[in-house]
């Protein structure tokens, strides 16, 4: 049961509301209680004020010794309420008088053992402290607030008492408590249940995004969570998933165009060195030559293939993270010269202008290995689709915080619609592909490497430039001022 965040919500919606009423009506009780008291002493306070006005009064209209206690009589039966006990003790603690001695006090009445009690008695001595004394009585059915207050009369000191028997402000404190007895345990489970389909309620939408997504998969990664109201916490979930479910099908489509275009690239030099190897060994005798020529063309092809495969393997590790740069310190014109030089070869085989503008010093700290194997590839790449008698130029310069490196070629260019794609993996335009593979060429992931190179080093591969006169890719790199640099 506690499995559920249902249950768990009512749970702690329940115990929260419990902890919070009993809290209140602990409060509600004692302010209560507070209040009570309060109204009894402000009464018994005002009470023995009238009582003394009348009983000083018959002082005068009384003579003899027992003036006193004739006139404390006619003062208890003028203010005789129900419930209040009546004493006047003078300077030894006896009693002058008390309500009790009238002829209208009920027989058998509790007050009188009120008076005669331990706890009177201690009360009776704590009143000597002060002028006027609250305090607490025990005796009858809840016991008794007293009052005492010294007076004087003929010269003489006295105490007025008066006892306010408590049974009625107990009963209404019970009646208080009986009330909350039955409104808390309703009100609670009225909460609980509530909270219950509230939570129901609330938690329904996920319930239902739990099971749509449990339905999605690989057939059906285009269908989406329904997003009832994306202004809500539930609606920012939906769009969340939804997103990544985006990004899901997006990365499932790029895998499924990579494993198509990956075997296509990998079928056609194995369909090669198949039939190449069918044929030499169809034939009972062959010439030399004609060996040499078929392991050449086996050669060719498992070169090829050797290069498909080495290229996947990088893109691979470095997909995954796997991939350490080794940087270290080194002049980056000087590798660009480097590249240039091992590419003359293949430009001088095509006719091509190979020419490298005189570039300054350009210290830099990377992956040496690396920014060589794109500078080649980016050669390579505007070599292979450059015309015979084209040219290809190669400058190499630097602005405030990184270097600049541009690669521009006077090929036929790629089509504007098709710019974009141009870094992906195994992509090529329909022109360049059909040239690339009349010669050899690669399977299309050579832009792919040099823009993760790029990326690698904190730099970024673009393709500046592509009309009919020529493309134009440009490298920037990280320089030595740059933080980028010092980091990579």
């Amino acid at each position: 049961m506690l499995d559920s965040i249902r249950a768990r919500l009512t749970l702690w919606y329940t115990g929260v509301l419990t902890f919070v009423l009993i809290v209140l009506a602990l409060i509600t009780y004692f302010i209560f209680w507070r209040s009570t008291l309060q109204r009894t002493d402000v009464s018994l306070s005002e009470l023995s004020a009238a009582f003394l006005t009348t009983l000083d009064a018959e002082v005068k209209d009384q003579s003899g010794p027992d003036s006193l206690k004739l006139a404390g009589q006619v003062a208890i039966t003028e203010h005789r309420f129900r419930d209040h006990v009546f004493a006047i003790f003078d300077s030894a603690g006896n009693i002058v008088v008390s309500s009790q001695e009238l002829p209208t006090a009920p027989p058998g009445s509790s007050a009188a053992g009120a008076l005669s009690s331990p706890s009177f008695q201690r009360f009776l001595d704590d009143s000597t402290r002060s002028e006027r004394f609250f305090g607490n009585v025990k005796g009858g059915r809840s016991g008794y607030r007293g009052f005492a207050r010294h007076f004087s009369s003929s010269g003489n000191a006295y105490t007025l008492v008066i006892l306010q028997s408590l049974h009625p402000q107990q009963e209404m404190l019970e009646e208080v408590t009986s009330t909350f007895a039955w409104v808390i345990p309703v009100a609670i489970v009225l909460a609980s249940v509530g909270g219950y389909f509230l939570a129901r309620k609330s938690l329904a939408p996920v319930v239902a995004m739990s099971s749509q997504a449990g339905r999605i998969g690989a057939a059906n990664l285009h269908e989406r969570l329904a997003v009832q109201n994306g202004r809500d916490e539930l609606g920012h979930l939906a769009q969340s998933f939804n997103n990544l479910l985006d990004r899901l099908s997006q990365s499932f489509e790029r895998q499924q165009r990579f494993m198509a275009d990956a075997s296509h690239e990998l079928r056609t030099p194995v369909a090669i060195l198949r039939g190449e190897s069918e044929v030499a060994l169809s034939q009972q005798a062959r010439s030399l030559e004609e060996y040499r020529e078929s392991l050449g063309v086996l050669h060719h092809e498992a070169e090829r293939l050797t290069h498909i495969v080495e290229d996947l393997f990088t893109l691979t590790r470095a997909d995954a993270g796997q991939y350490p740069l080794q940087p270290g310190d080194f002049y980056l014109d000087e590798l660009v010269a480097e590249c240039v030089h091992s590419a003359r070869t293949l430009a001088l085989a095509k006719k091509i202008s190979l020419n490298f503008e005189e570039a300054p010093e350009s210290p830099i700290h990377a992956d040496e290995s690396l920014l060589r194997r794109m500078i080649l590839n980016l050669l390579d790449n505007a070599i292979k689709y450059t015309s015979e008698g084209g040219r290809v130029t190669v400058t190499c310069g630097h602005t405030e915080h990184e270097y600049v490196l541009s690669i521009a070629d006077t090929g036929g260019g790629i089509p504007a619609d098709l710019q974009p794609r141009i870094f992906e993996r195994f992509f090529r335009a329909d022109k360049a592909r059909s040239r690339a593979e009349n010669d050899g060429g690669g399977a299309g992931l050579g832009l792919s490497i040099s823009r993760w190179i790029a990326e690698a080093h904190h730099g970024r591969l673009e393709l500046t430039r592509s009309d009919s006169a020529g493309s134009t890719f440009t490298a920037y790199l990280p320089g030595p001022a740059s933080p980028s640099a010092s980091n990579s």
